[in-house]
C-alpha cells in the first residue's frame, strides 16, 4: 500500500481518537510544522486541511517532514501488515531491519533476494514511494536518534552503531533531514551525558509492543526450552550470549527492556531486529483475536489475551532446536543442545554457525547418527546457501528446501515454518500435544481450517493450555 492508497478518513479518526492499535501502521505529517508522528501523538490534533497520511516513516522523511520529538516515531512498533508479509517487499524490509543494507549495500540486499537492484527499488517505489536506500537511511537515523536519547553512547559511537560509515557523514545526514546535528539533540533531549568505557559498551534500549501482550506466557515459553551454556531465562526475563557480547529482555509496563553488552556497536541493529522477532513484538493481537476468538479456541483466547508465537534469534540455531527435539520432550532436547553448545566450544559459548556445526563431531551426544547426518545436511546446505532461514528466501521456497533435507519431515519444517519464517498460518501438522489437546477440548480435525490466517497462533493456545 502506498502513501497515496491510506484512507484519509479513517487515518484522520484514528488520530483524533490517538487509537494505538494503528501504531507503526502510517505516520501523520503536518504542514504547518513539517514534522510527521505517530497516531498517538498527545500534541493537540492538528487540522485535517494541514495533515498528510504516509505507510513509512521513510516517505515522510523523503517528502521533507521531521520526526516529533514528543511521541518520537523511532519507538513505534514494526506495522504488522509488513511483518507477516512473505513477498519481496516484505523480506526486504525484515532484511533492512536486520542491517542487511548497511552491511552490504542494496546490491546486497537485492543479492540476497536473487532480484536485480533495479526491480528492487521499483518495487519499493511502487509500494512506499521511495526506494530502499532511503528507507536504509531513516531506520538509520531513527535507531541514532533512539540511542542520542536514551543512552550515553558517545556520538562516534552512535554513528556506527547505527550504521553510518563516518562521524562526518552521520552529522551531516541528520542536519540535512532533521535540521540539527546530533550533539544538538541529545542537549535537547535530556538524556545520559557520554559514556566513555573501556570495555564492551552496555547500553539499555526501550523496545516497544503492542497491547496486550502476554508477558508471561512468552517468557515461559523460552524459559522451558532455554539452551544450559547460552540461555538464561525464567518468567521474569531471558538472558543469551551473541556475537561479541550478551543481551538481558525484561518486561515492564508498557515495554521490554534490552539490556545489550557488546563489544561491537554496528550489530546493534541486528540485535534490536532479533529480539523484537523473538518476542514476536510486531503482531496485531486485534487481528488475531477477532478471527480465533469467533471459534472453538474462544475460551482459550479469552483465557491468554495477547498471546505471542515465540520467535527466533537465528534461523538456523531454531531449526537445529526443531530436529533435536524430533520425538522427544523439551527437556531431553534441552540436554542435547546443551551438549552440542558445549563440544563445538564456540567462543562466548554461541551457539555454532552452520560452518562450525560441519566440523564438529557429534557423535557420543546422546544423538542417533540418523540425527546427527540430519543436521549435518541441514548445516551443508544453509552453509552453501541453498536455504535461507534469516529472511532472504521465500517461507514457501525454505519450507521445500527443508524438506529435501534428509529426516526433515512436514513437522519439523512447519514448526521452522512457525518460529523462523514467521508464518502466521503455520501449522506443525502430526503434533502429539496438539491432537492431545484437541482432543480433550473436543474440537474436531477440520476446525483447524477455520483458523486460518492464524494457525501458528493457534497452535500456541493449545499448546500453553492445560
Amino acid at each position: 500500500m502506498s502513501p497515496l492508497e491510506l484512507d484519509f478518513d479513517s487515518c484522520y479518526r484514528a488520530v483524533s481518537a490517538r487509537d494505538a492499535r494503528f501504531d507503526g501502521r502510517f505516520y501523520t505529517a503536518v504542514t504547518t510544522t513539517r514534522i510527521y508522528c505517530r497516531p498517538i501523538c498527545p500534541a493537540r490534533t492538528p487540522s485535517s486541511r494541514n495533515v498528510r497520511f504516509y505507510r513509512h516513516a521513510a516517505s515522510a522523511e523523503a517528502a521533507g517532514f521531521r520526526p516529533c520529538k514528543r511521541c518520537r516515531p523511532e519507538l513505534s512498533p514494526g506495522d504488522p501488515g509488513w511483518d507477516l508479509r512473505g513477498d519481496l517487499i516484505g523480506r526486504a524490509l525484515r532484511l533492512i531491519d536486520d542491517g542487511a543494507a548497511d552491511e552490504h549495500g542494496v546490491a546486497g540486499l537485492a543479492g540476497r533476494l536473487h532480484i536485480t537492484e533495479r526491480h528492487l527499488h521499483r518495487l519499493f517505489v511502487a509500494e512506499l514511494g521511495v526506494g530502499p536506500l532511503a528507507v536504509a537511511r531513516t531506520k538509520r537515523l531513527l535507531l541514532a536518534k533512539q540511542l542520542l536519547t536514551e543512552t550515553g553512547l558517545p556520538v562516534t559511537e552512535v554513528a556506527f552503531a547505527a550504521g553510518f560509515g563516518s562521524v562526518r557523514q552521520f552529522n551531516a545526514t541528520m542536519r540535512e533531514t532533521y535540521g540539527f546535528t546530533p550533539s544538538e539533540l541529545r542537549a535537547t533531549a535530556g538524556g545520559p551525558k557520554d559514556a566513555h568505557a573501556t570495555g564492551p559498551a552496555t547500553l539499555r534500549l526501550r523496545l516497544h509492543r503492542r497491547e496486550p501482550f502476554d508477558v508471561e506466557g512468552v517468557f515461559a515459553f523460552l524459559a522451558s526450552r532455554a539452551i544450559p551454556g547460552l540461555e538464561v531465562a525464567d518468567r521474569t526475563s531471558y538472558a543469551r550470549t551473541v556475537p561479541g557480547g550478551t543481551i538481558t529482555l525484561t518486561p515492564r509496563r508498557d515495554h521490554i527492556a534490552l539490556d545489550v553488552a557488546v563489544d561491537d556497536t554496528r550489530q546493534l541493529a541486528r540485535v534490536v531486529a532479533r529480539c523484537r522477532r523473538l518476542l514476536d513484538l510486531d503482531a496485531d493481537p486485534d487481528a488475531i483475536t477477532a478471527v480465533l476468538g469467533e471459534t472453538s479456541l474462544a475460551p482459550l483466547v479469552k483465557a491468554r489475551p495477547g498471546l505471542r508465537v515465540p520467535g527466533a534469534f537465528d534461523g538456523f540455531e531454531l531449526a537445529v532446536r526443531a530436529v533435536v527435539g524430533q520425538q522427544i520432550s523439551v527437556a531431553g532436547a534441552r540436554t542435547l543442545l546443551g551438549r552440542i553448545v558445549a563440544r563445538a566450544a564456540a567462543p562466548e559459548s554461541l551457539f555454532p554457525t552452520p560452518g562450525h556445526l560441519l566440523d564438529t563431531d557429534l557423535t557420543g551426544l546422546g544423538l542417533t547418527n540418523r540425527r546427527i547426518d540430519t543436521l549435518k545436511h541441514l548445516a551443508a546446505r544453509l552453509a552453501e546457501g541453498r536455504i535461507d532461514l534469516d529472511g532472504g528466501q521465500d517461507p514457501a521456497e525454505a519450507v521445500t528446501g527443508l524438506l529435501e533435507v534428509p529426516g526433515i519431515g512436514p513437522w519439523t519444517a512447519s514448526y521452522i515454518a512457525l518460529r523462523a519464517l514467521r508464518d502466521p498460518d503455520a501449522w506443525p501438522t502430526g503434533d502429539l500435544v496438539l491432537k492431545k489437546r484437541m482432543a480433550c477440548l473436543g474440537i474436531p480435525d477440520n476446525h483447524i481450517e477455520r483458523w486460518r490466517p492464524w494457525r501458528a497462533y493457534a497452535a500456541l493456545h493449545l499448546w500453553s493450555s492445560s
